[in-house]
């Protein structure tokens, strides 16, 4: 293979370059050689905080510093938002949705940059990070379209602000566009900024934002410093969670003995099953897709449930799919790469850190030396890389049947490019093994019979089923939650997410509370 190189104009240095010259006032002075982020506080980009080095999982390099805020500053930046909540939520809705529309205009500007950005945080390829992009300024325009609909008949903001802790995978698509419908509704919003990936986008971001006019905080720092201000003040008023059941067990029970709305997101085991099926080619243009950003996604699908008459057929058909993935360095070329010419078509690129690849290598020996199967374990040998790159944060697909019981990988989600088979006799067995997670967002059928696998479907413990294609987060009008332990409080999308951080109109809100389940109709 031809030695690769970095496509033009995207090193790290000039990404970085273009972003200081957009939001100049969002940037600090240099500590050992590398800029720190300022932090969006009482409406004014300040700097502050102990700077943490954060690296790119691209090449494991250091690309910027992220403050560590106190928990007294953190407590001055929510008395603020709280106050400018207050003037927000008496602001006419036609003034609020121009200031959002300016916002949408200038990151549509921008987009380009935003991501680039995200390749290099999290090592989003750029047909996805684009991507990621793409579905909040679209999703936020279409919002901005239908908002007058949504707070018809009298929903008003909620009390204060809206506390935003999200994970890194989904920075522009989840937390920017749940900010800015948030404060189409009325809401002044909080967020804090994910450790490990995402920081100079989101910055960028919100100094557009900020320069709107829309009265929106970000913070950075550890999540036990700043949780129980960002969780517990008494000025919130709501907190959505975006992460692992861990940390979102920790922000359900800090709001036990709270009447505080939330709406907490936590990764289940989502599984498809196979039963009574013949349809692979369709599966496979499913399964091949299913791979992107190497399943570091809340509903990425890493079970399959198979029926044991299948397994040959199923194997014949999945196994060609998973040598096909391509992953690697997201913006290595060959000499012949020219300006304008695609950037790379991958699959996926690093995961989200060496630390988290290293954890997810050992999951795979843990199952396999307890007795699971390896029915392939990719290799990095090959893949498009710079030379002397450090590719400690890339792992390749690999696929186990029948992890054992006691394995990690058979009760939780191991949020990489690992998949588990598990093979059964019965439905019962199927639906026993795909509800295994106490809960999930999604789960599919493969079956030909579409009024059997409708049936089977009333009895899996998954917020959206699909027969015979996957289910997704959703865009727009979907409404989005979970069963079981993956998703506590309140629904969102479409209607359901305005409704969340609104009150008022009739009805009970749809989701998973302490005395009641409601669910719309997916």
């Amino acid at each position: 293979m031809a030695l690769l190189r970095l496509a033009d104009g995207t090193a790290w240095a000039d990404i970085l370059a273009r972003a200081v010259a957009v939001t100049p006032e969002a940037f600090g002075a240099e500590v050992d050689g590398v800029i720190t982020l300022h932090n969006l506080v009482e409406g004014e980009w300040r700097a502050g905080g102990q700077p943490a080095a954060v690296r790119t999982p691209v090449d494991n390099t250091v690309v910027i510093n992220l403050p560590r805020l106190d928990a007294d500053t953190a407590r001055a930046a929510v008395a603020h938002a709280a106050a400018a909540h207050r003037a927000w939520a008496q602001t006419p809705l036609a003034d609020r949705k121009a200031r959002v529309v300016d916002a949408l205009d200038s990151l549509t500007a921008h987009r380009d940059l935003l991501a680039l950005l995200l390749v290099w945080e999290i090592g989003k390829p750029w047909r996805l990070a684009c991507a990621d992009v793409d579905r909040a300024l679209d999703g936020v325009r279409w919002y901005a379209g239908e908002i007058d609909r949504m707070l018809a008949g009298g929903r008003k903001p909620l009390p204060g602000p809206v506390s935003n802790i999200a994970s890194w995978n989904y920075p522009m698509s989840v937390l920017v566009h749940a900010e800015l419908v948030q404060l189409l509704a009325g809401n002044a919003v909080i967020a804090k900024t994910p450790s490990q990936g995402g920081a100079v986008c989101l910055t960028v971001a919100h100094a557009l934002m900020r320069r709107a006019g829309l009265p929106a905080t970000l913070v950075s720092g550890s999540g036990e410093e700043l949780s129980e201000v960002l969780v517990r003040a008494p000025e919130i008023g709501a907190v959505a969670f975006v992460g692992g059941r861990s940390n979102g067990g920790k922000v359900a029970a800090a709001l036990l003995d709270s009447d505080k709305r939330h709406f907490i997101e936590q990764e289940g085991l989502n599984a498809w099953g196979i039963w009574n099926f013949s349809q692979w080619d369709l599966l496979a243009t499913h399964l091949k897709k299913g791979f992107e950003y190497g399943k570091q996604r809340c509903t990425a699908y890493p079970r399959f449930v198979v029926q044991r008459d299948l397994v040959d057929e199923f194997l014949d058909m999945y196994l060609p799919v998973v040598r096909s993935v391509r992953f690697g360095h997201p913006l290595a070329v060959d000499d012949d790469w020219a300006a304008g010419d695609p950037l790379p078509e991958l699959d996926f690129g690093p995961l989200i850190s060496a630390a988290k690849a290293d954890e997810l290598r050992r999951k795979v020996d843990e199952a396999v030396r307890g007795g699971a199967v390896p029915l392939h374990r990719g290799k990095l040998t090959g893949a498009p890389f710079l030379p002397g790159q450090d590719i400690s944060a890339y792992v390749a697909p690999s696929v186990l049947l029948a992890p054992p019981g006691r394995s990690r990988l058979m009760h939780a989600e191991p949020f990489g490019p690992v998949d588990t088979i598990v093979v059964v006799d019965t439905t019962d067995e199927l639906l026993a093994a795909m509800n295994a997670s106490n809960g999930a967002l999604v789960a599919s059928l493969a079956c030909d019979d579409t009024d059997e696998a409708g049936k089977l479907a009333v009895d899996l413990q998954a917020f959206k089923v699909g027969i015979n294609k996957p289910r997704s987060r959703g865009d727009r009008d979907e409404p989005f939650g979970g069963r079981g332990a993956s998703w506590k409080g309140a629904f969102v999308g479409g209607d359901l997410l305005v409704q969340a951080v609104t009150v008022g109109g009739d009805g009970r809100l749809y989701g998973n509370f302490p005395d009641y389940n409601s669910y719309p109709t997916t």
